[in-house]
């Protein structure tokens, strides 16, 4: 390596690592400010609302100065009115609203609990604000209104905001039976006199506080985003993963979802949104309300005004579960929603994984047992591919001894290339491909890949237990330290501790029947597969998925068991030592590929003669 190559890898080291420092000191202002915006919303002693959503109720009121008088009597009544409260319930959701810009309350999804079995909310009480801003001769919010109800029923509410002239806005929500979708309508009637024509747009602000579920901060807060889809998307874009984002949307757009880990509250507006601030930020891990992000979605919505007096906006409101087929009946792409990768391998999750898994599912209660069918059937839809790499792998083993005789004979560097030659030539003789081990590895990488996103993701595996694991969407803790250790976390899982041992014994294993080489390269490599490998697996594992350890530890078992089954009794050794003896002696022939190769080795190696004569 030369003196400029030297300095440019130095150059590109200081930058990474200068990026990586700004980048973490910019995390910990982040996250510093959050923890001091908390703090200082913190209720007044004696009330029992959340200080997060304390925070939603003082940003409405203090986007302007709240008014008192209205041009309109009936408006100024009803700003001083009383704050009740309405609840909407069916098998799935329990929904209380508040007359207070007759906006969802809490939210409540029936038959889920939390990591530490208290009820599950999207939103708690006061987290939550839909608030519409509409000019009728003068600036009004409903947020500042107490609205009135005119009809409740089992499945629907209905409010109103009455204005001087007889007109009203009104709020209807639906709530079908057994389901998790709200049907919300959004009506201004008989106030085309008082929105002026040239008034052609409203603004609706969305803001929510999501709190934490799960019993990891850091894999909830990894699966936990905001999304946005416009229409005729292939899938919806995203914001968040753990990081605070924003953005500004200048198209029509037709949903978002404020998603959590294994919940989300979709919102699509039936005739699309104009415009809109979109904007995520995550709580820190300490926060002591244990919230886990603040969503907000400040959009724009188009009046339609072909009717002036009876103007209405439809909006679906999911708040439900992350549950793919679910989703998929929507059929609006709120799947898309669940992160089960790119394109190959979304592909085959969709179309593999989770057919199988519920197949299995229908038959099959506990959870583990089903992951360990499923590793089962897709070691054997890939055995025939991995047959040869395994094959291959037992022959080298057997050619060991003819590789130390090479080694012996050739063990000068300036004879590298006879003794690669010479290793070719064996590799003929005995029938091995040294890239045999390649498309197995090819295979198997999507299949990884895609259990790697399919069990974080997966709700069915939600507070499912498993041997010690409690949880097999969240990491087993054998050991709770007490305290956060810089990479490891506060605990140790034992399924991630497992799985890197046993992958350290595979590559001992597979190790043991490789060649012995002096070429430091092959010795880099055997390091990093045989220490680096399981080490950083361990580290990656140990805050992520029980049931993805189960799988990688499951996965790596298998594939001891399959080697030791094709050396045993499938690839003999004696019979490749057989045939290397009885074609010592006779030609090989060369394909072109080999014939091209040592074209090559041979033309290297003059230049490298001409350039040593050069220096003498």
């Amino acid at each position: 390596m030369d003196k400029n190559s030297i300095v440019g890898l130095i150059l590109i080291a200081m930058v990474l690592f200068g990026f990586t420092y700004v980048q973490k000191r910019r995390y910990e202002n982040q996250m510093a400010q959050s923890v001091q915006e908390t703090e200082a919303a913190q209720p007044v002693p004696g009330s029992t609302q959340d200080p997060a959503a304390a925070s939603l109720t003082a940003d409405s009121q203090t986007e302007q100065p709240q008014m008192t008088t209205y041009k309109d009597s009936l408006l100024t009544l009803a700003a001083s009115g009383n704050e009740l409260f309405y609840t909407l319930e069916n098998e799935s959701l329990k929904l209380t609203f508040t007359t207070k810009g007759a906006q969802p309350y809490s939210a409540q999804v029936k038959g889920y609990t939390n990591y530490d079995k208290t009820d599950l909310f999207l939103f708690k009480e006061g987290g939550n604000k839909y608030d519409v801003h509409v000019y009728t001769g003068e600036y009004i919010k409903t947020s500042d209104f107490n609205f009135t109800l005119v009809e409740i029923s089992d499945t629907r509410l209905v409010f109103r905001l009455p204005f001087g002239n007889g007109g009203y806005i009104e709020q209807k929500y639906e709530l079908p039976a057994d389901s998790y979708m709200v049907n919300n309508t959004l009506s201004f009637v008989g106030l085309g006199s008082v929105i002026p024509g040239n008034v052609s747009n409203i603004d609706i602000d969305f803001a929510t506080v999501v709190p934490r579920m799960e019993k990891g901060f850091k894999n909830e807060s990894q699966y936990s985003k905001l999304d946005y889809y416009f229409s005729g998307e292939k899938k919806p874009s995203e914001l968040g993963r753990g990081r605070n984002g924003s953005k500004r949307i200048d198209s029509k757009l037709s949903w978002f979802a404020f998603q959590q880990q294994f919940f989300s509250y979709i919102i699509r507006a039936k005739d699309e949104f104009a415009l809109g601030d979109l904007s995520v930020e995550f709580f820190s891990q300490d926060d002591p309300s244990r919230n886990l992000m603040t969503c907000k979605a400040e959009m724009r919505m188009e009046l339609q005004k072909e009717n002036p007096d009876n103007i209405q906006m439809g909006f679906d409101m999911y708040l439900g579960p992350n549950h793919y087929q679910t989703l998929q009946s929507y059929d609006q792409k709120y799947e898309k929603i669940i992160p089960l990768g790119g394109w190959l391998v979304g592909w085959f999750t969709r179309f593999v994984i989770i057919p199988m898994f519920n197949f299995f599912h229908r038959f099959i209660g506990s959870y583990g047992l089903i992951i360990l069918l499923m590793t089962l059937v897709i070691k054997l839809v890939v055995l025939p591919f991995t047959y040869k790499s395994f094959a291959s792998s037992a022959k080298m083993a057997a050619l060991r001894p003819f590789m130390d005789k090479i080694n012996a004979k050739y063990p000068k560097q300036e004879d590298a290339m006879k003794k690669q030659q010479a290793t070719m030539d064996l590799y003929k003789r005995a029938g091995v491909s040294p890239m045999g081990g390649c498309l197995p590895t090819l295979l198997t990488f999507p299949i990884l890949w895609a259990m790697f996103r399919f069990f974080p993701a997966s709700i069915e595996l939600r507070q499912q237990p498993f041997l010690w694991a409690k949880d097999l969407s969240a990491y087993d803790s054998i050991i709770d330290f007490g305290r956060r250790i810089p990479l490891l976390g506060d605990h140790l899982s034992l399924f991630a501790l497992l799985m890197a041992i046993v992958m350290w014994v595979y590559s001992k294993y597979t190790l043991s029947s490789q060649p012995n080489s002096d070429d430091p390269s092959a010795a880099s490599m055997r390091f990093m597969s045989l220490w680096m490998m399981p080490i950083m697996m361990f580290f990656i594992c140990n805050n992520l998925s029980s049931a993805l350890s189960y799988y990688y530890l499951l996965s790596q078992l298998i594939a001891m068991l399959e080697i030791w089954i094709i050396r045993k009794f499938i690839v003999k050794p004696e019979a490749v030592v057989e045939k290397v003896k009885a074609s010592e002696g006779k030609p090989v022939p060369k394909s072109k590929f080999q014939q091209r190769l040592e074209e090559a080795q041979r033309m290297q190696q003059q230049q490298m003669r001409n350039q040593q004569n050069k220096k003498r």
